[in-house]
């Protein structure tokens, strides 16, 4: 388990950072600049400074204490501003780029403190503790002028590092935030898909298996009195099987593979539709008034022929063997459809709510931006819907 402490980063970036923070020592940790002062201040500070270094993307938290630990041992040793002293940009940096957002606004703290402090030091602390003053101003005016200059550059120089650090964490943020995106736009089409493929499923399934069982309960009681309708409807259990079984495989196919999206049905389908339905011995009228005018979009297409497919599933499986009614109206911006059929008395009970069925008809219209409603008016369970079409969608 990894220490709240410390990130957890690849064992090549922290050997990276430690041979660079050693080379850094040798280079500019042994540098003394304060006449007078014995090396070994300059190596501690420099040694300091080169730990802050090594380990200030492992953590940036202590990268930092063990920084500000050099600065405090190099103003209690009274010693002058170092080389080595640049590795407090590298810090600052890393406070806002890889720090937690305590640390990151404890970085921003420190180097406003910071800046406050250097000056203080160089102008107020170090001339006392030396038994110097600020000598070579002609004027408190020009003195009051220098010091805030180097106050102004202290402070923008350490803020600039801090802030480079908080542009590239804002990056990861932002990189990160359009990687969780895009993982969560995949999963919603993922799901729409699944989504889809089990309303085709069902679809498929139910409506095949209610003309099977309606054909083979007619051709079970008519195998003695007329053996040519027996074997009819036998032919038509063995189209139906087999066109299902098509259809099952293509949906399989495409959860194995989504690109391999296959022909959806078309209007052109519904005279199958409603044959089938017919050949499973359902009296069928059907009404189109009026007809589709010009192009019908395939979503609509492909909504109209599942709604419809579903109804008279519905009433084959639940229905009271009565006549079925299908109206059909292609309006220029719209089209409207109504199923009537008998309930078989006593109606079917449900203890988990409406099925699958009735719920895709539902979500079939409101894919396509329409509505549709599906329920018992009396003694007739009655499908409606009404699909918008091109502009109106």
């Amino acid at each position: 388990m990894t220490h709240p402490l410390f990130r957890s980063i690849p064992a090549a970036h922290l050997i990276l950072d430690v041979a660079l923070a050693a080379g850094f020592f040798v280079v500019l940790g042994l540098v003394n600049l304060a006449p007078g002062r014995p090396w070994i201040f300059a190596v501690i500070v420099g040694l300091l400074m080169s730990a802050a270094l090594a380990v200030r993307r492992l953590s940036p938290a202590l990268a930092l204490a063990i920084a500000w630990a050099g600065a405090v041992t190099q103003m209690a040793m009274m010693l002058s501003p170092l080389p080595s002293n640049i590795a407090i940009f590298g810090v600052l940096y890393v406070t806002a780029a890889y720090g937690t957002r305590a640390v990151m606004w404890i970085g921003l703290a420190s180097a406003i403190v910071g800046a406050l402090t250097i000056t203080g030091y160089l102008f107020l602390v170090l001339p006392a503790l030396l038994g110097s003053g600020p000598a070579g101003f002609v004027s408190p005016f020009a003195s009051a002028v220098f010091v805030s200059s180097v106050l102004a550059a202290s402070l923008f120089s350490l803020v600039l590092s801090w802030t480079c650090g908080a542009l590239v964490r804002s990056a990861i943020q932002a990189r990160e935030n359009r990687d969780a995106q895009r993982r969560a736009e995949i999963e919603a089409a993922s799901e729409q898909e699944r989504g889809r493929i089990a309303r085709d499923m069902h679809d498929v399934v139910a409506h095949s298996l209610a003309v099977v069982v309606a054909q083979a309960d007619g051709a079970r009681y008519a195998a003695a009195a007329d053996p040519d309708a027996a074997a009819e409807a036998l032919r038509t259990i063995s189209q139906t099987a087999r066109a299902a079984l098509s259809d099952v495989r293509l949906l399989l196919t495409q959860l194995r593979h989504r690109e391999a999206e296959g022909p959806q049905p078309t209007l052109a389908d519904l005279e199958q539709l409603f044959a089938q339905v017919r050949a499973a011995g359902v009296e069928l009228a059907v009404d189109v008034d009026p007809t589709p005018q010009g192009d019908v979009p395939a979503s609509v297409q492909l909504a109209v022929y599942r709604i419809l497919q579903e109804a008279l599933t519905n009433a084959l499986r639940h229905g009271d063997r009565g006549p079925v009614d299908v109206r059909l109206s292609w309006w220029p911006e719209r089209v409207t459809l109504r199923v009537d059929n008998g309930i078989a008395q006593p109606a079917p009970e449900r203890s988990d709510g409406p099925g699958h069925g009735l719920i895709g008809i539902r979500e079939r219209a409101q894919l396509v931006g329409g509505h549709a409603e599906a329920g018992a008016q009396g003694r007739l369970f009655v499908v409606t819907a009404e699909l918008p079409i091109g502009a109106a969608a």
